[in-house]
């Protein structure tokens, strides 16, 4: 009989085999489909890039070759959403346009994706159409949008017609696309994270009925098997359910790739096929695994080999070293180099690398201080409870951490991302002085007067009050290399168009900032030319900023700005009103001819919208890693009571309440976590706080949010333990003389 015939064998005749069989295949089945998830992430967003890519703009290509398309980008806005604009010119004939896209628009017509021509037939068209032209409309294909969703248009023009940031270029690109790297770094972040509750879930269930599989063996080996035979069977037995798991895992996860599809990223979902693996890649990760679980299940039989009868008759465990501390600290100084490298020579996968040695410390450092919390125990507690949990602690350390390792590392990761969110929601702001309500673009001096004058005309036969206003940009320094921006304006435009609050206007030329300025040696230029004095009397006055900004600017009064100074660009501002926002900005792009319109307001609604999705990766994550942990720590709990089921029998037979043993066996799973917890909470602090620095050298926001993964694992822990009492029940009601 070859070894999987007497794996097939012990699969039919012992239930409780079957059911750790069952669990390890289920464990495999979760570990495998994660893994395919956080792996197809980064080509998830390569897949995005790639069909995007004729959305941006490559200036390499124009320095070879003769340029057959003048090609302008810009990010319009419409309620909120972001309409990504290309404006193309046609010089000569383009050979090959990119998928999605069967024609080049010619001038006054529009090719626009299908979310955006629903928006477009919905509203009047001084609010969104006539942005696009009045020719033609076509739609684009799906093969040329980011997402389902997205907002954007290909808009044909004349080529004396294009904006002042077109440029010549060889057609479309068709290399060169990048991924999200937030998003490289999420996933590789998530395979560290999620990986390893992973592989505890299935350890947890192999070793569900560990003991009992030893015993087993070692009696065959005494009977005069061979390690062959032995190793032979303990590799079956793993391999029918890790395989199986394996494709199960393969078969479930396209529906996980397809439920990933609809959690939104960078504004909008996936479409379908975005996650798909290259075939080589998932058949390796599918084989990856059970071979991982394979290894550590012959790993496991090494006293079965080289030992039999001391795995049939129990012997004295060792106790664990000291030195199991410094792997903490090993791994946090390697972790912090590898910030330190990343952050001078760029790159995110030595971060990774640190990240995982940090995770994988735990497991040195675990047993000795779940070891360190059984002799406390055995010292100080005298109850019956507490002898017994800390007897089990201290004599097998390692079996009693692998229920709370799941649980630390859920702990750690939570710890980690509630360190860093509110830090980079602290970098949120930005944007110039206006109010939220204020469109703005910029423009030189030759176009200035012409936009105005033509947005003013679209806005007066709109039918709508808003104009307008050109405001002159000046330097203001030593000299006009070392010249700080500034915006020309009088106190009245100053009150209606910035956040400052310019006080009291008596009509004496200054210089407003928020922060006093000395205005000693000061000139005023164009910002290529010499500068010239400051006019005497000019005073300086510092301003109030009406609400919270990174950012502050300065203005001056147009009658300290000397003569002879004439600016060389100019900002046209126009302010709003809910009722009159889209019309304004809709005469604003057809002045400026896809030029970039701007606003604070949607600057900080960006920057919201990626935060948005830090918290939504961060809460799905932790929300994985808290199940795993949990269905890991309860499958430990239970195999704890399975393995000693005789122990705990000949107790109940004794005498022993049931409630007795429960409280012990509850003792003894949840609290190394609850201590576990704590100092894996601390540690994923101090790792959020390193990874903060790569982003930014300022100061870290602390949440007391960031007490609530702590709390969570605790509860997790009690609730994985209490599957204790059903277990005892289970073999309080069995027949001792089964063993």
């Amino acid at each position: 009989m070859n070894p999987f015939q007497m794996a097939v064998r012990v699969l039919r005749g012992d239930r409780r085999t079957r059911v750790s069989a069952i669990l390890t295949g289920v464990g495999v089945a979760v570990a495998t489909a994660l893994v395919l998830l956080l792996i197809g992430l980064p080509f998830g967003t390569q897949a995005r890039a790639e069909r995007a890519l004729w959305q941006q703009q490559v200036f390499s290509e124009q320095a070879d070759g003769v340029a057959n398309l003048s090609k302008a980008i810009s990010q319009d806005y419409f309620e909120g959403r972001e309409i990504t604009r290309v404006d193309v010119a046609q010089l000569s004939q383009v050979d090959k346009l990119p998928p999605g896209i069967d024609r080049l628009p010619g001038p006054g017509e529009a090719l626009v994706s299908p979310e955006l021509a629903q928006l477009m037939d919905s509203r009047m068209a001084s609010q969104l159409s006539d942005r696009f032209g009045t020719g033609q409309r076509g739609l684009l294909g799906e093969e040329s949008l980011a997402f389902p969703e997205q907002l954007v248009a290909l808009v044909g023009h004349a080529p004396e017609e294009m904006p002042q940031n077109a440029m010549p270029v060889q057609g479309f690109p068709t290399t060169g696309a990048e991924p999200d790297p937030l998003l490289q770094l999420l996933s590789g972040v998530g395979v560290v994270v999620l990986l390893v509750p992973s592989l505890v879930l299935v350890a947890s269930s192999a070793r569900l009925t560990a003991a009992r599989r030893e015993q087993r063996l070692a009696a065959l080996r005494l009977a005069g098997a061979t390690p062959k035979q032995v190793i032979g069977m303990v590799a079956a037995e793993t391999a029918l359910a890790s395989v199986a798991g394996a494709v199960l895992g393969l078969a479930v996860s396209p529906l996980v790739n397809l439920l990933a599809t609809v959690v939104p990223w960078a504004g909008g979902t996936w479409q379908a096929d975005d996650f798909a693996l290259p075939l080589p890649l998932s058949i390796g990760i599918a084989v990856a695994l059970p071979a991982l679980v394979l290894l550590a299940a012959v790993a496991g039989m090494r006293r079965v080999v080289t030992a039999p009868l001391g795995a049939t008759g129990g012997h004295t465990k060792k106790p664990l070293h000291w030195w199991r501390l410094l792997a903490l600290p090993a791994a946090g100084l390697f972790f912090f180099f590898a910030i330190s490298t990343a952050k001078e020579n760029g790159g995110v996968l030595i971060v990774l690398g640190g990240l995982f040695v940090l995770v994988g410390s735990a497991a040195v450092i675990g047993p000795w201080v779940t070891s360190a919390v059984g002799g406390i125990f055995v010292r100080v507690w005298r109850k019956p409870a507490g002898l017994l949990a800390g007897r089990r602690l201290r004599d097998d350390p390692k079996g009693a951490y692998r229920a709370s390792a799941g649980v630390v590392l859920a702990v750690f990761a939570g710890s980690m991302a509630l360190t860093l969110l509110p830090s980079l929601e602290s970098l949120a702001g930005g944007g110039r002085s206006f109010h939220d309500s204020v469109l703005y673009l910029d423009s030189d001096a030759a176009g200035v007067q012409q936009i105005a004058d033509k947005a003013n005309g679209e806005l007066a036969r709109y039918g709508v009050p808003e104009r307008v206003t050109p405001i002159p940009q000046v330097s203001l320094g030593t000299s006009p290399d070392s010249g700080r921006y500034a915006l020309v304006l009088d106190c009245q435009n100053a009150r209606s168009l910035l956040r400052f609050d310019p006080g009291t206007c008596d009509g004496k030329p200054a210089v407003y900032s928020a922060t006093p300025m000395d205005l000693t040696g000061l000139q005023v230029s164009d910002g290529q030319s010499a500068g010239k004095p400051l006019p005497d009397g000019t005073v300086s006055r510092s301003v109030a900023a009406r609400g919270d900004d990174r950012f502050s600017s300065v203005f001056i009064d147009p009658s300290a700005v000397p003569e002879g100074v004439q600016a060389q660009y100019y900002t046209l501002a126009a302010p709003t009103t809910p009722a009159t926002r889209e019309v304004v900005r809709t005469a604003l792009v057809n002045a400026a001819a896809g030029t970039q319109i701007n606003s604070r307001e949607l600057i900080l609604g960006n920057q919201q919208i990626e935060l948005a999705d830090l918290r939504r990766v961060t809460v799905i994550g932790l929300v994985a890693a808290g199940v795993l942990a949990g269905c890991s720590a309860a499958i430990a709990t239970a195999g704890s009571v399975m393995d000693r089921r005789r122990t705990f029998g000949a107790l109940i037979a004794a005498g022993t309440p049931v409630r007795t043993l429960a409280r012990a066996l509850r003792t003894e799973a949840a609290l190394p976590a609850l201590v576990a917890t704590i100092g894996a909470g601390v540690v994923g602090a101090i790792v959020g706080l390193g990874l903060f620095s790569m982003v930014d050298d300022g100061p870290v926001v602390f949440s007391p949010w960031i007490l609530a993964p702590v709390a969570l694992g605790a509860l997790v822990a009690v609730l994985a333990a209490s599957v204790c009492t059903p277990a005892l029940n289970r073999v309080r009601a069995e027949p001792l003389a089964d063993e």
